[in-house]
């Protein structure tokens, strides 16, 4: 048998729903991040960072694009002959076949794959978050106070910190108690999903809880091991972290990448951050053309003025238009003489000549108010805009477009054209 000190089990198996139509076809930690990467990306490179280079990736919803990104791991040094990176898709049992219901019971699911390795400790993570983390250094924290489980926290506001669960603490960083999203948190400190548990104590917890519907880290597991006296350590972390689940959040972590001086440096020589990058050309960027604080992609062709904005690889931006705060997938193409103002445009979509992104007041989506706002523009992949239209803000689209479809040339503020077959 093969002896690992610790493997990962990363969950990547999540729709991020509040993402709206970019994740409609795709999971969420599939997702386009900084012009080049991916969201997965991130805990997939703070792994091989840390030193550990067994890593489960348990995957779900719309598994293909990840799937085929992570490949057998090559850009993360994970294609080991003992260990490296495995996809962990639900299966079908001699039994029954069973989705995961879960984030636990995605992991216990996968007791075999965990016990092959026999480790001393396991790494859960999750695949949708943006930071840079030393998971060695969380680990001694972890040997070094005994514990059976050690938390990941951060330090959140009080006013944000009933919107996370949190955890209380005494002077040793012994976790006393703890609360789900409390109406009157009584600290600060948040769970950011990340947990380190000593295996055997895992393994004990899934099997006993493995009736449990819906069986989950925070609701079940760590309630589970903190009842039965099991030693709960809380590990605070400083640095950068952002979960990406609001297209308001997603836009946000785009945009601080761009800054002077990013809050969250893609550039760090110590702390590279790995993806699997195709064979493309280098980027064109015509004499006429201006660029201000932007990202650019490979392959990617400006004619026209790019301010403030992230844009993908083999973009093609054409003469006369100007784009502002925004992010443009790969393989997206925005033809000449269009304005594009704060809008989200995901991969391979085709917007028309002279079409007008961001125009009016900032009025509530009438479909689904909660995701898309920010006065935001989002726009589905494969999507086609037809040349000559204006669309508001707090809009969402999908599909292939025609002129019809726009009453007078405008989709007004708050509307959403989803095509028939298109998922919203």
């Amino acid at each position: 048998m093969i002896k690992k000190e610790m493997i990962a089990m990363l969950l990547a198996g999540g729709q991020g729903s509040r993402l709206g139509v970019l994740t409609s076809k795709v999971a969420k930690p599939a997702v386009a991040f900084g012009g080049k990467y991916r969201i997965i990306d991130f805990p997939l490179s703070n792994c091989i960072n840390s030193g550990v280079d067994t890593v489960g990736v348990l995957t779900q919803y719309q598994p293909l694009r990840l799937n085929s990104h992570i490949g057998i791991g090559i850009p993360w040094d994970l294609d080991r002959n003992i260990g490296g990176v495995t996809i962990l898709p639900p299966y079908e049992k001699s039994s029954n076949s069973e989705w995961y219901t879960g984030t636990a019971n995605a992991i216990y699911q996968n007791l075999s794959y965990m016990e092959n390795y026999n480790p001393e400790y396991v790494l859960i993570l999750s695949g949708d978050h943006i930071y840079k983390m030393d998971y060695e250094v969380m680990l001694d924290f972890h040997k070094a106070n005994n514990a059976d489980v050690s938390i990941a926290v951060m330090p959140v506001p009080m006013e944000e910190a009933s919107r996370f669960g949190i955890v209380i603490t005494d002077e040793n960083s012994k976790i006393t108690e703890f609360q789900e999203k409390p109406e009157h948190p009584k600290s600060n400190l948040a769970s950011m999903g990340i947990y380190i548990f000593s295996w055997k104590v895992l393994k004990e917890a899934l099997i006993a809880l493995k009736d449990q519907s819906n069986c989950d880290f925070g609701k079940h597991v760590i309630p589970y091991c903190h009842e039965n006296g099991r030693k709960l350590v809380a590990y605070e972390y400083n640095g950068y972290w952002k979960d990406v689940g609001t297209l308001g959040s997603y836009w946000e972590a785009n945009m601080e990448l761009i800054d002077i001086i990013p809050e969250f440096n893609l550039y760090e020589e110590f702390w590279k951050i790995y993806t699997s990058s195709e064979i493309i050309p280098p980027q064109y960027i015509s004499a006429d053309s201006t660029i201000v604080k932007s990202i650019i992609g490979d392959g990617t062709e400006v004619y026209g003025e790019v301010y403030n904005s992230v844009i993908g690889a083999g973009v093609t931006i054409g003469k006369g238009t100007v784009i502002r705060d925004s992010i443009i997938m790969k393989g997206a193409v925005i033809k000449d003489g269009c304005t594009v103002d704060k809008a989200i445009i995901a991969e391979n979509t085709v917007v028309g000549e002279n079409v007008v992104l961001g125009i009016g007041e900032d009025i509530p989506n009438k479909m689904k108010p909660s995701v898309y706002s920010f006065g935001l523009v989002t726009i589905g992949e494969n999507s086609v805009i037809p040349a000559d239209v204006k669309i508001g803000k707090n809009t969402a689209i999908s599909g292939k477009t025609a002129p019809e479809d726009y009453p007078g040339g405008v989709l007004a503020s708050g509307e959403t054209l989803i095509k028939a077959g298109e998922l919203a």
